[in-house]
């Protein structure tokens, strides 16, 4: 039973080391990959986000697993993201594989009931979106866009102009 609370200033001890460790190597790993590592998340970077958690974790906290393995594998995840979204930003198959693409909501005075259905979201939480976007009353929204990072966009509508942004989502 005190097993289960304490056992030795040796586990305690690795346990801050490998976390000093394995914390500083993973910051210098986000900080040489850049802005798209910590930007906001389509699914495909969520799943990495989650798997680096959960290796920091392993390194950290299971004494089978060595630093050395550890600043492997996170380097490995890292190493796989960047060819991944570079091959995604070069091939528009790698990208449609890994990323969702953006899909109306809202468009043109209607709420559209197939896409919310599908998407899992409800019309409040369009609301909520526009009322965020500073949006008053559904006469001045033109478009409301699900985004491949899961966050909605309301586009207020322009008087006299066609909006050009809304060239690639997709239609209900």
């Amino acid at each position: 039973m005190e097993d289960m609370f304490f056992k030795n200033w040796d586990g305690i001890l690795r346990v801050v080391l490998m976390s000093l460790l394995a914390y500083v190597y993973l910051i210098i790993v986000l900080r040489v990959t850049g802005k798209r590592t910590l930007s906001k998340m389509n699914a495909f970077d969520f799943i990495v986000t989650v798997a680096f958690g959960s290796t920091l974790a392993t390194i950290i906290l299971s004494k089978d697993v060595t630093l050395a393995e550890g600043v492997v594998a996170l380097t490995m995840l890292t190493l796989l993201q960047y060819i991944i979204t570079w091959l995604s930003v070069r091939s528009k198959a790698v990208s449609e594989l890994v990323k969702s693409e953006p899909r109306f909501l809202y468009y043109q005075g209607k709420f559209l009931e197939k896409a919310l259905q599908e998407e899992r979201v409800t019309q409040d939480e369009v609301l909520a979106a526009m009322r965020s976007s500073g949006i008053s009353g559904l006469e001045q929204v033109e478009a409301v866009v699900l985004e491949t990072s899961g966050s909605m966009s309301a586009l207020k509508k322009q008087e006299g102009t066609a909006p050009t942004v809304l060239h690639n989502v997709k239609e209900a």
